[in-house]
């Protein structure tokens, strides 16, 4: 770990009510930890019968929507606007379930489960190489096994009655 001022090593040390926080010694200042955004979407129907999961560029497994909050922006537009971008699908409602920090990509996840509106998916094939719809019980098969996306489908299964 470096300091994002002057980039000298960071230590670990103890800071009341914090606990072990990196420090630099030539700024004498704790360096929190920095990390980014993004929104996670567990995307349903409006019948609530079926899941969409998706291929990103290069992938073979089915995993979530996502997609990173821009500066000034909130996680709710993001969910929006990420899910419009990546399908061309309008969003009916959506609702925040929880959050985990994805240490793989250096990036706290919200993840939201999101109502699509009926329609053609468009995919940007920037992003995507496919998206489908799944049954509940085929998506938590078909999803990357012991992943993020996994964690958060799971969780949102059990609330879609709900939803």
């Amino acid at each position: 770990m470096f300091c994002t001022e002057c980039g000298e090593n960071l230590t670990l040390v103890f800071k009341q009510g914090e606990g072990l926080v990196p420090y630099c010694k030539k700024c004498d200042d704790y360096r929190f930890p920095r990390f980014a955004t993004a929104v996670s979407m567990v995307v349903t129907n409006r019948t609530k019968d079926r899941i969409l999961l998706a291929k990103h560029r290069g992938q073979d497994d089915y995993i979530l929507f996502a997609g990173y909050v821009k500066k000034g922006e909130t996680a709710e537009k993001a969910v929006t606007r990420e899910f419009k971008e990546e399908t061309k699908l309008d969003t009916v409602k959506f609702r925040y379930m929880s959050s985990r920090y994805h240490e793989p990509r250096n990036v706290l996840m919200l993840n939201f489960l999101i109502m699509a509106e009926n329609g053609e998916i468009l995919l940007d094939k920037n992003e995507l190489d496919e998206a489908r719809w799944f049954t509940v019980d085929e998506a938590l098969e078909n999803v990357r096994k012991q992943s993020t996306a996994e964690t958060f489908l799971k969780a949102a299964v059990n609330e879609l009655k709900k939803f």
